[in-house]
């Protein structure tokens, strides 16, 4: 990128002396990392959260890491605490989405931002500006493989739509320098695809936040108005048809009463049964946490997860699952956490729900939270993370590099 380009681009985001801290030459013990994504919307889930988390983990425990998010906004602006936004329109009925226009003026960002490692969470605009911003600046780029876009082009298109997009799928994860799957089940699916550079790393959850503690069970049926003994499920997630939402309404239809299904994200005008409680959106993580506290069990309808962060969240705050036993869902649950389910369709999650209840909820509840401390505090995913990007930075885990399935 010309001196001139980079000034023109400077003046649009205002850099100032203020934030040259940010951008500036590294310490001798760090690096400066950007992450790049399109998934960061005011309703975003698991994406949002895992780089919001990441953030502070690294102003807490990694000083010398200087982080910097690129995301889309309404304008392009430097924010607070590193978050720098790129003008983007926003997607029609995309839930606040933004799709980047132009990969020139993503790649120049990152280029001017002189970062010395780059991960991006998607491999549409910000992916494939990051590779060129790599390319350009001669520092490593990692995928982090948040999306299966050969199995949702399959649901949303039919089966006919799967092998092309996994073959272009394939092609963008290929260029990058380490691949990041967040299971065991997306590691194989992009092996599945050619995809070879992988290490499984699988995200965390906040144990302090979402905590059982949160949970008031009573005053929660007071709001929902639905009699004490309602034995209360819950999901939260966007109303998206991979969520297999309808499924879980079959399910607890099938299963009448005492049953209740509370939906968090579906919209509050969606229209159910009387079964069925939805809520709009909780920007609030700690209403959310407190939400799921006060439920009985967490449920989720699918499949093809490729990890399911929202399950841990029910976890941490003392939930055993009821989900199906494929996919990234399948690796976080077990009879000891909760009830695996055979399938996906609506009978198959009813006999979970109900083999659920007949067991000792309370010793179930307590398992799921010991489980979210000592195996899935964001600790060990970031500690995971910052040892693969210091590789990286060494030379030691580049270009060339095996199949690494490192939990």
């Amino acid at each position: 990128m010309s001196d001139a380009a980079s000034s023109n681009l400077a003046r649009t985001i205002r850099l100032d002396p203020a934030d040259a801290p940010h951008f500036g030459a590294p310490g001798r013990q760090g690096f400066h990392l950007i992450d790049t994504t399109m998934m960061f919307a005011p309703r975003s889930g698991g994406v949002k959260r895992y780089l919001l988390a990441k953030n502070a983990w690294l102003a807490a425990h990694r000083p010398d890491v200087r982080h910097t998010l690129v995301v889309p906004g309404p304008k392009t602006a430097v924010g607070p605490g590193g978050l720098v936004t790129i003008a983007a329109a926003r997607l029609p009925f995309g839930d606040g989405y933004r799709m980047p226009a132009s990969a020139m003026k993503w790649e120049s960002m990152l280029r001017l931002l002189e970062p010395e490692i780059i991960e991006a969470g998607d491999v549409l605009v910000p992916g494939h500006a990051a590779l060129d911003a790599g390319e350009a600046l001669g520092v490593p780029v990692v995928g982090y493989c948040h999306t299966d876009a050969a199995a949702l082009a399959a649901l949303h298109l039919g089966d006919w739509a799967e092998a092309p997009a996994m073959k272009r799928w394939a092609q963008a994860y290929r260029r990058f320098d380490r691949v990041v799957a967040p299971s065991r089940h997306m590691a194989g699916r992009l092996a599945e695809a050619g995809v070879r550079r992988v290490t499984v790393q699988p995200l965390g959850v906040d144990v302090e936040l979402f905590h059982p503690a949160r949970g008031d069970p009573g005053a929660l049926r007071r709001r929902l108005g639905v009699p004490a003994r309602t034995r209360l499920l819950v999901f939260a997630g966007r109303p998206a048809r991979e969520k297999n939402i309808e499924s879980l309404v079959c399910a607890v239809e099938r299963l009448g009463d005492p049953y209740r299904l509370l939906l968090v994200g579906a919209g509050r005008d969606a229209r159910y049964s009387r079964h069925v409680t939805a809520l709009d959106y909780e920007r609030d993580p700690a209403a959310l946490a407190a939400l799921m506290a006060g439920c009985d069990a967490f449920v989720h309808g699918n499949a093809n997860e490729p990890f399911g962060l929202v399950v841990l969240e029910a976890m941490a705050a003392g939930l055993p699952v009821v989900g199906p036993a494929a996919g990234g869902v399948g690796e976080l649950i077990d009879e000891t956490v909760g009830q695996p389910a055979a399938g996906d369709e609506p009978a198959d999650l009813a006999e979970a729900i109900e083999a659920l209840f007949a067991r000792d909820l309370s010793a179930l509840s307590a398992a799921a939270r010991r489980r979210a401390e000592t195996r899935h505090a964001w600790n060990t995913t970031f500690e995971g993370l910052t040892r693969l990007y210091g590789g990286l930075l060494s030379g030691g885990a580049g270009r060339g590099s095996a199949l690494a399935l490192s939990a």
